[in-house]
């Protein structure tokens, strides 16, 4: 995981602060600053995000799923994927939706300008704690 600035200590500090997010919602591997599901839940209930879903490409070894989500300020749209390549159960437009709403909702609350900081969700295979 990249050293964060001073200045990113705060930010994260304070975006964790403002979404009432304590230490047990997060788990740090070498890589990555990992957020758990109940901290991405924690987020988007405080944040008031809605989301919708849309079926992109659903086939037998390969999903991607678009999430559409609303705060009060802003609405963005983003995508999660699921394949054999990187997913170690068969649920593949489950595991796609999971990792679109775990993005639409950092995306949306500014976690993303976080450097290596990703939904528990979004996490590559070899890095599962």
């Amino acid at each position: 995981m990249k050293q964060l600035t001073d200045d990113q200590k705060q930010v994260f500090r304070d975006l964790s602060k403002q979404y009432g997010l304590t230490k047990n919602d997060f788990h740090t591997h070498q890589h990555y600053i990992i957020i758990k599901r109940i901290g991405i839940e924690k987020i988007q209930t405080k944040a008031e995000i809605s989301v919708r879903f849309e079926s992109v490409v659903m086939e037998r070894d390969f999903c991607v799923v678009k999430a559409i989500g609303k705060s009060k300020l802003q609405e963005m749209e983003t995508f999660g994927s699921a394949s054999k390549e990187t997913c170690q159960n068969k649920y593949y437009p489950e595991m796609a939706e999971k990792r679109a709403l775990s993005r639409i909702v950092l995306k949306l609350t500014q976690f993303y300008q976080l450097p290596d900081l990703i939904g528990e969700d979004e996490t590559p295979i070899e890095s599962k704690a």
